[in-house]
């Protein structure tokens, strides 16, 4: 039987850059997978997190935002992600100092829409439906929503929207499972920026949380087949050479 499925997405550092600094090098795309029905308890339970350790007055919890004083609060939303089996989240990681575009004749606005359908892709079974949701980077927003969807559309068969059927950009402080992602995802940047370790003990108590209950390092893919916790994590530019079958861009 056919199930709805929402997948929250955010990304970090996806601009292009004339200079690659430490801050900027690695980008990075995920989404959390959730079935529909079950999303409004999610958020209930998520709300209860930020209620026992004090933060409800917060609209938002986001990577950015971690601290010594917050740990509990983050670290109860890292595990509840991971508790909960309904929940799967996938990332893909882009190491843009190795980007050649030009060797690939895209522009980086292509290559964006096609991790995109890499980080997506993973996560969609053609007997269910999607919506995809996410945060609200920039003006530019409408356009990129509706390319995203065409992308994902065309690389499906999906002519009819029958499996893609909703993209559309959220506000992340309204949204609680796109906060995770972002967590997640900031996580994964974080631990690629600094592989010997960052400055911030709170945020490294959280990287250390994520490997202990993931059982990766983040900065490497995971296998292919891992459900819960799936990261690829590209390093050479070969590894972004997709099918034109696939995709159309």
């Amino acid at each position: 039987m056919s199930q709805l499925f929402n997948i929250y997405c955010d990304e970090s550092c996806h601009l292009e850059t004339s200079k690659i600094t430490p801050q900027n090098r690695f980008m990075v795309l995920g989404g959390i997978s959730c079935p529909n029905n079950v999303k409004d308890d999610i958020f209930r339970c998520i709300k209860d997190i930020k209620k026992d350790n004090g933060l409800s007055h917060l609209p938002e919890m986001k990577w950015t935002k971690v601290a010594k004083g917050k740990l509990d609060a983050y670290k109860g939303l890292i595990n509840y992600f991971f508790d909960y089996a309904d929940l799967s989240f996938r990332a893909v990681v882009v190491d843009k100092e190795q980007l050649n575009h030009g060797a690939f004749k895209q522009n980086h606005d292509q290559f964006y829409y096609k991790i995109y359908w890499q980080m997506l892709e993973w996560l969609i079974e053609t007997n269910n439906k999607y919506h995809i949701y996410l945060d609200i980077k920039d003006t530019q927003g409408v356009e990129k929503v509706k390319k995203l969807q065409e992308v994902l559309c065309n690389s499906q068969h999906d002519f009819n929207k029958d499996i893609i059927a909703r993209v559309q950009e959220v506000r992340s402080h309204e949204i609680a499972l796109m906060q995770i992602t972002d967590l997640l995802i900031g996580a994964i940047s974080y631990a690629n920026r600094y592989p010997n370790g960052g400055e911030s003990e709170a945020k490294e108590a959280i990287i250390e949380l994520i490997r202990k209950r993931s059982g990766v390092s983040l900065k490497n893919s995971t296998l292919l087949g891992a459900k819960k916790f799936n990261v690829f994590a590209g390093r050479v530019k070969s590894e972004f050479t997709f099918s034109c079958r696939v995709i159309c861009l």
